[in-house]
């Protein structure tokens, strides 16, 4: 009677299930939430430069990470914002970047993420699905990570948007004699917690 390599086997197989557990233990992945995102939009006009900014965006976010505590992965983020908590010094011209926006029919910019990688310095590169004004492009977003203290993640980033590639008009006041430009830079940061 063969019992050897039956037993080998096994002890193969249950040694082989011991490690995969212990890796899928090293590696968790965490849920985080960020209310209160905060948002700046950057552009230039005829006149002057100028900045719309935002405090209530909202973002949710599930990062690996490993047993020492260090960002290895994102494999999920979403962030959103009412396109009209965008606030610049001058009511007017919040009036003419809503419209431009089309925040009557679009009133919810996004970001839902496809893909991202992690290095170890904690840079964060994105690919994923940008919704201004209705319209959606795909967009790539290199921010950097960094977990704190208390194991929440802060995240800073940038990034330079063309209003055409939305279909946007750059919007203008005083009667068309002031004119934005076509592109704007928009800064986020924000502290994502469990």
């Amino acid at each position: 009677m063969k019992t050897g390599p039956s037993l080998t086997k096994i002890k193969t197989g249950i040694l082989l299930f011991c490690m995969q557990l212990a890796l899928t233990a090293a590696m968790a992945q965490v849920n985080y939430h960020a209310p209160g995102v905060h948002t700046v939009v950057n552009g230039t006009s005829t006149l002057h430069d100028w900045k719309m900014e935002s405090s209530q965006g909202e973002c949710t976010a599930t990062f690996t990470i490993d047993a020492a505590g260090q960002l290895t992965g994102l494999t999920a983020l979403r962030f959103t914002m009412p396109a009209q908590s965008l606030k610049s010094e001058h009511s007017g011209m919040d009036k003419n970047a809503y419209k431009a926006l089309k925040t009557d029919k679009a009133p919810t910019l996004t970001y839902q993420l496809t893909t991202a990688t992690v290095t170890p310095d904690g840079t964060v590169k994105c690919q994923g699905k940008l919704t201004l004004a209705g319209a959606v492009q795909e967009t790539d977003l290199l921010a950097t990570a960094k977990v704190n203290a208390d194991k929440s993640i802060t995240v800073k980033g940038s990034k330079k948007i063309s209003m055409k590639t939305f279909n946007i008009d750059p919007p203008s006041f005083m009667m068309g004699t002031v004119k934005t430009g076509n592109d704007v830079t928009v800064s986020f940061e924000l502290t994502l917690k469990k």
